[in-house]
């Protein structure tokens, strides 16, 4: 019920893009049943009818991305402070947004039953259409109906573990630190948990030897006011507590506001003056650890924080590169031998578009970085740290945008008017795919810009022109079209090299 009425009460863009989902769905929907029809149509042949079906894997991942895409720029399922005490933590939102997604897509798989059973004249009663190939239709054949269910149910289910596994809660728990670094004397380094603060080289009585530290404790007691060297070695040490913590070395006579002269440990925080500090025996397990004399406690956050770790756009570019090169490979191999070709095509382009979208955050960051180059300016500053900043975010719809551009590309220039001709079906499933990759790239184009909204207002207080703002949106599209466009070119033609042959 929640879900329903988020859904009621959403603005009209909202709905909008849920109404993408749904037309999304119902296309891939309708190829995927017009795939069973064929099988129905065809029983002698099913390797052609297996193929039709794994060529629908395509538009069904462009819809499942676009409804990933979607669910993440909802502003009704996205968390707010306050919401968890009524019940609505991130896992209830994430629980509304996946419910939200397969409402979506069972409203366009229902469309797609019924235009398909229209088109069969099973709901009028009258002949089929003629603008679909009545084998694709399976006319006069009865339809199974555990079939016709899975087949509907499957992109409405693809979805919405999409949308749970994209916006499942993260933990906000830290990594593990790793052990304290300990510096030694005059650049020693090392792990040990012995630490010396900067400049302890440099404090009174560091770098005396051992005798001389002994005549140094022995001089006061020629004096009459200090301990024997004997009996100052006896001397207990002090664990530190919480509230004053005190570190005795050997051979170092212990100091305080009310020592006796007798030697014993006395009362309140007591300090060494030697140049070595003995380690905290709880410095691993309390909150607070010391510094290396000991004198004043230190926040445990101060020296456990974890490395950052390292941003997911430029780890995986290697992945993508990979990807791609594999792609290419697959490619060039079903088109040199010649050996079912519609398959070896399926699976490079399949690999193809995966590498080019792992590879599109970190070309984006690339783009970015390539823009702050050069001593650069206030605008190509600010178009280069967005850029920088979208690079998860908008990277891997451009490269997917690509890889479609990309087969466009060798379909139009490898099926020529000699070759094959696009049915109605291949028509609807490029369209389908096309337009599901651009909204995609617009929708998450549109979710950057609500990201960098505080940004843009705080940039407007300061006095920025909108001018400047425009103009930096504008070199950041020259720049990513400089970037992708070649890119996209260079993959079109090494793809439909081996194929024009």
């Amino acid at each position: 019920m929640l879900a329903l009425r988020l859904t009621r009460a959403a603005r009209l863009a909202v709905q909008l893009r849920r109404l993408l989902v749904a037309v999304a769905s119902a296309g891939t929907g309708f190829l995927l049943l017009c795939a069973l029809g064929h099988a129905l149509s065809h029983p002698d042949s099913p390797g052609a009818s297996a193929l039709r079906l794994a060529w629908c894997a395509a538009p069904l991942a462009a819809a499942v991305h676009l409804a990933v895409v979607v669910a993440r720029t909802d502003p009704g399922t996205r968390p707010r402070s306050g919401l968890s005490a009524i019940g609505l933590g991130p896992a209830r939102l994430m629980a509304v947004s996946a419910t939200t997604t397969a409402l979506s897509g069972a409203l366009g798989s229902v469309a797609a039953l019924l235009v398909f059973l229209h088109l069969r004249g099973d709901l009028t009663g009258g002949l089929p259409d003629a603008g679909v190939a009545a084998d694709a239709l399976a006319v006069g054949r009865s339809l199974p109906a555990p079939a016709v269910l899975t087949l509907l149910t499957l992109v409405p289910a693809a979805a919405s573990a999409a949308v749970v596994c994209a916006l499942r809660p993260r933990d906000p728990r830290r990594a593990p630190a790793p052990a304290p670094r300990g510096y030694g004397r005059f650049g020693a380094y090392g792990w040990g948990k012995a630490r010396e603060t900067f400049g302890a080289y440099g404090r009174f009585g560091a770098r005396l030897t051992n005798g001389e530290q002994a005549a140094r404790t022995a001089a006061p007691d020629r004096a009459g006011t200090g301990a024997p060297p004997a009996a100052e070695a006896a001397l207990p040490t002090r664990a530190p507590d919480a509230t004053g913590p005190a570190t005795a070395a050997s051979g170092a006579v212990a100091s305080g506001p009310s020592a006796d002269p007798s030697g014993t440990a006395a009362s309140g925080p007591a300090t060494a003056v030697s140049g070595t500090a003995a380690p905290s025996p709880t410095a691993g397990t309390s909150g607070t650890g010391t510094d290396a004399d000991g004198r004043r406690p230190v926040p445990r956050d101060s020296v456990s924080d974890a490395p950052a770790p390292r941003p997911q756009s430029t780890g995986v570019l290697p992945w993508g590169v990979t990807a791609l090169a594999v792609g290419l490979a697959v490619e060039a191999y079903t088109g040199e031998a010649g050996t079912a070709p519609a398959a070896g095509v399926l699976l490079g382009w399949a690999l193809t578009a995966l590498g080019l979208a792992l590879a599109g955050p970190g070309l984006t960051q690339l783009c970015g970085r390539l823009l702050q180059a050069a001593r650069p300016g206030a605008l190509r500053l600010l178009a280069g740290r967005v850029l920088m900043e979208e690079s998860q975010r908008i990277g891997r719809p451009l490269g997917v945008v690509a890889a479609v551009a990309a087969a466009a590309y060798v379909a139009t220039t490898v099926y020529d008017s000699d070759g094959p001709a696009f049915g109605p079906l291949s028509t609807l499933g490029a369209l389908l795919v096309a337009g599901c990759t651009l909204a995609t790239l617009l929708t998450a184009a549109v979710e950057a810009k609500h990201a960098r909204a505080d940004a843009t207002d705080a940039l407007l207080r300061l006095g920025a022109p909108p001018a400047t703002l425009r103009a930096a949106a504008a070199v950041r599209a020259a720049a990513l079209l400089a970037l992708f466009g070649p890119l996209t070119l260079l993959v079109a033609v090494l793809a439909a090299l081996p194929l024009s042959r």
